[in-house]
């Protein structure tokens, strides 16, 4: 088999029998390689996977590396092709950077942050984080914390909150119990928000989820709440965040993701009170990527069932 490999990612296929060769993800697939039956994908451009969709014609099998298919699925490749998603390749990483955007919202480090650049001892965050009245506004010991996309990154954080105090209950299509923890399902998330002191996303991009997280949503979450976004961008309405940020309806927020990336310098989101924003970069470390494409390129050859598969 034929299989074409991204230039953004090092795979390492030891002892494979397939002819391998790497393309530019910003460029057309070259004439030479329009026999490829597999094609990797990884920060690929949107003109390049057109591109790949229109004209390898013997394509079987696209395995991205994103966590998130949705830019495989919008290209338009045949539905004869199976499309995999790369779930759980980014687990580890987006949790500890979920983490670390949850802490830094819940201790207000941008304010700390601010403060610092202004050579100010922030006395007045001292005092609110020490008084009895607000002292629990600052730490996950006892917060109530939802996980909205119960999967398996979401298997990977709900823990390393819990060890902290935090009590977490996720939200996903169906009420249940996953990872040890309580699921409740999508039609009882209002209900849910009303008691969150931390809501994390890490809704999937969908033509369902498109700014999911709207202005009704937000009022029903409490003033004194923090949003966290590790998803994607497409499932957050900004102009309500924004409003929400801006009125006070909304204590802090963090987004590592937002609808339009790289963010334009005239975003309202910039200068959004309140708000923390990381340039995508929660992922962005494909752990186990090698082990996926060869488990998977076996699957295809032996007719058995493909791992992550998400359409085809």
């Amino acid at each position: 088999m034929k299989i074409l490999v991204p230039n953004t990612v090092t795979l390492d296929l030891p002892g494979s029998a397939h002819r391998v060769h790497v393309y530019q993800v910003d460029q057309p697939i070259p004439d030479e390689h329009l026999d490829a039956e597999v094609l990797v994908v990884w920060q690929n451009t949107s003109a390049n996977l057109a591109d790949a969709a229109q004209r390898l014609a013997r394509l079987k099998l696209v395995q991205t590396l994103a966590a998130g298919p949705d830019s495989v699925l919008a290209a338009g490749f045949a539905g004869n092709v199976a499309i995999t998603s790369g779930r759980s390749l980014h687990d580890g990483p987006v949790a500890e950077h979920a983490l670390a955007l949850i802490l830094a919202a819940v201790r207000r480090l941008d304010q700390l942050l601010d403060a610092q650049k202004s050579a100010t001892w922030d006395r007045a965050y001292n005092a609110a984080q020490s008084s009895p009245d607000t002292e629990q506004l600052y730490t996950l010991d006892g917060a109530n914390v939802t996980i909205w996309g119960f999967g398996s990154i979401a298997g990977r954080l709900a823990p390393l909150l819990a060890a902290l105090g935090a009590n977490v209950t996720g939200v996903a299509g169906s009420r249940g119990e996953r990872y040890g923890f309580p699921v409740a399902a999508a039609e009882e998330l209002p209900d849910v928000l009303r008691t969150t002191d931390v809501l994390v996303s890490i809704l999937p991009a969908t033509p369902d989820t498109y700014n999911a997280l709207n202005d009704e949503l937000l009022r029903a979450l409490p003033e004194s709440a923090i949003f966290v976004n590790v998803g994607r961008g497409a499932t957050v309405d900004e102009d309500a965040l924004v409003a929400a940020l801006q009125e006070g309806r909304l204590r802090a927020a963090a987004l590592d993701v937002t609808q339009v990336e790289p963010l334009p310098s005239d975003s309202k989101l910039w200068s959004a009170p309140n708000l923390i924003i990381t340039p995508h970069v929660a992922g962005n470390r494909p752990k186990g990527s090698s082990q996926l494409v060869l488990a998977n390129l076996s699957a295809l050859q032996e007719g058995r069932a493909l791992t992550n598969q998400v359409a085809g």
